[in-house]
């Protein structure tokens, strides 16, 4: 078990502060500059889409953001401690398959519900496309982890129940995406904010007893954070939110002690050994 001790770690509730501050500069700032300016930015830098380097950077604010927090809190020393939660690879056996089968069968029955093709549209382009749009997608949105479970989560289950902790960041996820569905030249554009805010925050509730089943682990909230944006799945709007919903209810129901009490919340940050929590 990896021992908690939150006071000495040096990440305090007044490092999300600049957590959240640099995450939204650097997104907003690239994305506001392609809305507002958007001949200036595409003659400029070339037009955004979601292989451009700059969306590469805007995706990954939230892990530079982290990076940058705890560097300038506890150094490299403490970067290296904290990068070791990516190890924390065991996981209960339910969690597990919910990940690798509860969550496409959300997109599968969503797209059956609403009568869309249960094959990924991406299937036309071809293996090669699909297995580059594959591991693009590896490398982009998991990354966010780094910031939001990574840091955010347990410094505020220190201060808050885990289902409060994860409807804020789930809201603040869901905002800071806002601009993405002002941004031509990205899939955010073609969707409703409301649905995908009302989503954002079942997400953030249904990865946080996996975070902490998992003691802290960042390797399985990034695999999840995957199987969200996985190509391979059908397209399964708006049903895959209303489907969401409904999972998040059903956690809140059959882990209520565990999210409204922080017993068995991971509030470890920087981790003092590299010793991981046996899942139960």
């Amino acid at each position: 078990m990896i021992p908690d001790y939150p006071e000495q770690d040096g990440i305090d509730l007044k490092a999300l502060i600049p957590f959240v501050l640099v995450t939204f500069l650097i997104t907003w700032s690239i994305t506001g500059f392609y809305i507002v300016f958007n001949d200036l930015a595409a003659g400029l830098l070339g037009q955004i889409s979601g292989t451009h380097p700059l969306f590469f950077l805007a995706v990954w604010a939230p892990a530079i953001a982290a990076v940058a927090v705890i560097l300038h809190r506890r150094g490299m020393i403490g970067l290296k401690h904290y990068l070791r939660r990516l190890g924390i690879w065991r996981i209960p056996a339910g969690w597990l398959l919910f990940i690798l089968v509860g969550m496409p069968g959300v997109f599968f029955l969503g797209a059956f519900i609403k009568g869309a093709p249960l094959q990924a549209p991406i299937f036309s382009d071809g293996a090669a496309a699909v297995l580059m749009v594959m591991a693009i997608m590896l490398v982009l949105g998991p990354v966010e982890e780094l910031g939001w479970r990574g840091l955010a989560l347990p410094v505020l289950q220190r201060h808050m129940a885990p289902v409060w902790a994860a409807i804020l960041i789930g809201a603040v996820w869901g905002v800071w995406h806002l601009p993405a569905f002002y941004l031509s030249g990205v899939i955010h554009s073609g969707w409703g904010f409301a649905p995908f805010f009302i989503g954002n925050i079942c997400l953030s509730l249904i990865v946080t007893p996996i975070f902490n089943r998992t003691g802290g682990s960042i390797l399985w909230p990034m695999l999840y954070h995957y199987q969200l944006i996985n190509p391979l799945w059908p397209d399964a709007q708006p049903y895959d939110t209303y489907l969401l919903v409904g999972v998040s209810v059903l956690i809140l129901v059959f882990w209520r002690e565990e999210m409204f009490s922080n017993k068995n919340a991971s509030t470890v940050v920087i981790p003092s050994t590299t010793h991981s929590k046996t899942p139960t």
